[in-house]
């Protein structure tokens, strides 16, 4: 008896697929969103990466910035003047120690002031986030008129203030050990409140159940401080340690050129002044063109290792 097999089932649709769109479609679904970026990627390359690339050219050439003189070749010479200078040495120093004295200012006087002030509502939390920040606000330049006169050794005011307590008058922009306390105070003070508002931000980013389970099981004020708030604030430190450490040297700058010129003997100068003054009051283009580019790439190492650490310090509560 012949018996018959059954046919084979069809094999079932996939079900749940959707079709892959073509490369066509997915160009279409880019074009909207680079059109947004277009204008800011167009200006960024004209302000910076060009300017950039330029500046790394310009480091192998000797050229006064005259445009009737011709750019001389000078290979690698640039850079090895620019390592040997003896002024680099004094000029690092000070960066340094401009960043490590600013550190407090951006950091731990924003981070005292904003834990202190964090129960501050309503109207007085606007006119008290108003007043800090005030000074963000003021131009290099204003501050600088205000600060001279704070700082003049017969009648500012803070020689005065030093006087009641039996201190001398004392040259704070003339004097090598005064003059770069003088830059850090005028620099921190200005810095101050945008520091407090970016921590209060923090502290506002923070949930308030954790706080409330912690108290729940006795722990006090301090330790919730202390094992809570500070480790879910540390993304917010770290970026603003990194913002200080990356900044400090062009938030200086202004301060350095309106009240100091450098002196009193290089002893307020970093890196970037020094740049500035070979640059366009030595006009020695080609010099300052090498040394951007090795001060670019130190600050360069500098974010990726702050970068790093924010991966591996920074404490998330997800």
């Amino acid at each position: 008896m012949l018996v018959l097999a059954p046919a084979p089932a069809p094999a079932p649709a996939a079900e749940g697929r959707t079709p892959r769109p073509s490369a066509a479609r997915r160009l279409r679904g880019w074009l909207v969103p680079l059109a947004y970026l277009a204008p800011a990627l167009v200006f960024l390359f004209l302000w910076t990466y060009r300017p950039l690339a330029q500046t790394f050219q310009l480091s192998f050439y000797n050229w006064n910035l005259l445009p009737t003189s011709p750019m001389v070749p000078a290979g690698t010479g640039n850079y090895a003047r620019v390592l040997s200078l003896p002024e680099l040495g004094q000029a690092v120093g000070n960066t340094l120690v401009y960043i490590v004295a600013l550190l407090p200012f951006t950091v731990v006087i924003p981070i005292v002031a904003a834990l202190l002030t964090r129960r501050v509502r309503g109207r007085a939390k606007t006119v008290y986030q108003a007043l800090i920040f005030l000074p963000t606000l003021v131009t290099p330049v204003a501050s600088a008129v205000v600060w001279r006169w704070l700082f003049d050794p017969q009648s500012g005011p803070v020689n005065r203030a030093l006087g009641l307590f039996g201190v001398e008058p004392v040259n704070f922009l003339r004097d090598p050990h005064a003059a770069i306390i003088a830059i850090i105070v005028v620099a921190g003070w200005s810095l101050l409140g945008f520091a407090t508002l970016v921590i209060s931000a923090g502290l506002t980013g923070i949930s308030s159940d954790y706080p409330a389970a912690a108290s729940l099981d006795g722990a006090s004020r301090w330790q919730i401080t202390r094992w809570i708030t500070l480790p879910l604030l540390s993304p917010t430190v770290l970026f603003l340690v990194l913002t200080t450490t990356l900044l400090s040297v062009q938030i200086t700058f202004p301060l350095i050129d309106l009240l100091t010129q450098g002196g009193p003997d290089g002893a307020t100068t970093n890196v970037y002044y020094l740049l500035w003054q070979y640059g366009f009051r030595n006009f020695d283009a080609g010099f300052a063109g090498a040394a951007g580019t090795v001060f670019f790439a130190g600050f360069g190492l500098l974010a990726l290792l702050f970068v790093w650490l924010s991966d591996k310090l920074s404490f998330y509560d997800n």
